[in-house]
């Protein structure tokens, strides 16, 4: 099994580091990453077929995986909305896949951003989870620019095994994630 860059940092430094950090008795404790959620809307181009495959391919480029269509749970009159139309579409990256969707983002995409000062570090939910969002597709390089047919942003979900948000941000600061100071 072939080990990315970022796996042997973690098992390498990250482990000893938060081991010490936060007086862990064992190396089970310590929090690790569990997996990443890419999500998107649809938004206005639910009733294109076209635009909803378009959309597709490029998620698809950008996590390494096919993303999952996610239909309407229930109908809502004001968006012009029925129960069961697709309304979005998710990616659910576990093990190799999402450790090279970490370094991409964290090495290639992030730096991309205009004006980039760093993640936002108040985004966890309580539980040890950190969520963040992405304003455009362009970012990355798979996506070429001319080939883009809408500007689309999407929603990342770093799901972390830590207890607290404090342990969930010295693992991802760890790992290489820019906090902003």
């Amino acid at each position: 099994m072939e080990i990315n860059r970022i796996q042997e940092n973690y098992r390498k430094e990250v482990v000893p580091y938060l081991l010490k950090h936060f007086n862990y008795t064992n190396v089970n404790q310590v929090p690790k990453l569990d997996k990443i959620v890419i999500n998107t809307g649809l938004g206005d181009i639910k009733d294109n077929a076209k635009s909803v495959q378009i959309a597709q391919a490029e998620l698809a480029a950008i996590a390494g995986q096919k993303p999952v269509l996610t239909q309407a749970s229930k109908a809502v009159a004001n968006f012009k909305i029925r129960q069961g139309q697709n309304v979005g579409m998710k990616v659910t990256l576990r093990g190799k896949r999402m450790y090279e969707f970490f370094d991409k983002f964290v090495s290639i995409a992030l730096p991309r951003v205009r004006d980039f000062k760093g993640v936002p570090s108040k985004s966890f939910d309580g539980r040890g989870n950190y969520a963040l969002g992405v304003k455009e597709q362009l970012i990355f390089p798979e996506i070429s620019y001319d080939q883009v047919e809408k500007i689309r942003g999407f929603d990342i979900c770093f799901v972390t095994t830590a207890k607290t948000d404090e342990e969930a941000r010295e693992l991802l600061k760890a790992l290489g994630m820019p906090f902003k100071a």
